[in-house]
């Protein structure tokens, strides 16, 4: 293995994250093509008393794939897929990003929910539940996990499955990468696409009451093939923006519809029937849009999340007066509507609690320079407090930063906490992999 240290050519890509507000220093990054590989840097890691962080998309916004001082095992050399399209299943490295899993599942017309954003890294995504606009139709992408292959703490290569290792296999379910190293994933998959009838549409910022309550009453009533979110952002200065709204707050629906294209456009009428100012719904191959609301790289993020049974007009109201004091022109704040597949059976398969939750409010605070990254931060934080009285205090791990570990606690429930930290005592019980939402071993 080619190790890269801080004084070779490389040093300073190979440790860059999409969040520029972490700025971490690894004394070896090891990149690794295969589950030897990664024992290789296990072992390496403990003989020199490293700590040790793994690296896979590098999106977490806490900047949990890097650590100062310590080892970075970087999977993402493990670019394999394989499609069988008469089993309607794939088995996919631990490198693969969303995107690149879209497009090789889509030559096959099949797909599994993925990330929003499509440079999202395919592992920590799955890891940690794995929610993107498809999941109010077919759940969240560890629901449709055949089986994991990983290295544990001490190098055993395992594989995790129903009928192996069923407990580890249960905890891989949203239990993010507390338990190894995961180097290939296989899952069950869904016939969609190519074609689909999703894309945005736009308001302007003083409807925004108005559009919030509609999108609200609307979605509740809309099939499990409907997906979406309502975002409230600054318009860009991009070709096809209308010029007056331009630089102003505005709302956006993001619409998709798992199913027949033909079916999307009939059930986005009621969308339709609110007049957006601008309307860029069509049929769209589903690989070009999981990448057409990619976040830009290089921005100073701050992100939080909760989640809500219902959405009152003064939830609606504490909401919209926070999007009118965006922090810069790149934060955004995104109502998640959840329902359907989320909560459906697979829900009780998994560590993740109250997947039952309707919605899910995700403020991004973007600011273009460190000091606006402390905005951006400040603004994430206010808009917590004031919407605390509507949540209901589960949250969504991957969408959150490090928040400590009452919040960890909160997505899984006392009970399911418990039960992961015995799989994490018998897997990794001197908690080597603690770079992370963690999960402390059982005592």
């Amino acid at each position: 293995m080619k190790w890269i240290k801080p004084e070779d050519p490389g040093y300073d890509e190979s440790r860059t994250l999409f969040n520029a507000m972490i700025d971490r220093r690894p004394a070896v990054i090891a990149p690794c093509s295969d589950a030897a590989g990664v024992a290789e840097a296990l072992k390496y890691a403990r003989e020199h008393g490293l700590d040790v962080a793994v690296r896979a998309g590098g999106h977490s916004v806490a900047g949990m794939s890097l650590n100062d001082g310590g080892l970075v095992v970087d999977v993402r050399p493990m670019k394999s897929v394989t499609v069988d399209p008469d089993a309607r299943t794939v088995t996919a490295g631990a490198g693969l990003t969303c995107g690149e899993f879209d497009l090789a599942t889509q030559q096959h017309g099949l797909a599994l929910t993925g990330g929003r954003v499509s440079t999202t890294g395919l592992a920590g995504f799955t890891l940690g539940g794995g929610s993107g606009w498809l999941e109010r139709a077919f759940g969240f992408a560890c629901d449709h996990l055949i089986s994991v292959d990983l290295v544990t703490a001490s190098g055993e290569q395992v594989t995790a499955r129903a009928t192996e290792n069923p407990e580890l296999f249960w905890a891989l379910h949203g239990g993010g990468g507390n338990f190894g190293v995961a180097t290939s994933f296989t899952f069950g998959l869904h016939p969609l696409g190519p074609k689909v009838h999703a894309g945005l549409m736009l308001w302007p910022g003083d409807a925004a009451s108005e559009i919030s309550r509609a999108y609200r009453d609307v979605a509740l009533a809309a099939p499990n093939e409907e997906t979406g979110a309502i975002i409230y952002l600054t318009v860009p200065p991009e070709p096809g923006m209308p010029a007056a709204m331009v630089g102003k707050m505005a709302v956006a629906v993001v619409y998709l519809y798992a199913g027949d294209a033909a079916e999307g456009a009939e059930h986005a009428g009621p969308y339709r029937a609110l007049k957006p100012a601008l309307d860029l719904l069509e049929d769209i191959d589903y690989a070009d849009f999981q990448c057409s609301l990619d976040d830009p790289p290089g921005k100073y993020n701050y992100w939080s999340a909760d989640y809500h049974d219902e959405l009152s007009d003064n939830a609606l109201d504490v909401i919209v007066d926070s999007a009118r004091s965006l922090p810069g022109p790149s934060s955004q704040q995104l109502i998640a509507h959840w329902g359907g597949a989320v909560g459906g059976p697979a829900a009780a398969a998994t560590p993740l609690q109250h997947r039952n939750a309707s919605w899910v409010t995700h403020p991004f605070g973007l600011g273009e320079t460190p000091q606006g990254g402390q905005e951006a931060k400040a603004w994430v934080k206010r808009f917590r407090q004031d919407i605390a009285p509507y949540a209901n205090g589960d949250v969504w791990l991957n969408f959150i930063g490090d928040e400590g570990q009452d919040r960890v606690r909160a997505a899984f429930g006392e009970e399911n906490y418990a039960r992961l930290a015995r799989v994490k005592k018998e897997f990794d019980p001197e908690n080597t992999f603690r770079g992370n939402q963690n999960i402390q071993p059982a005592s």
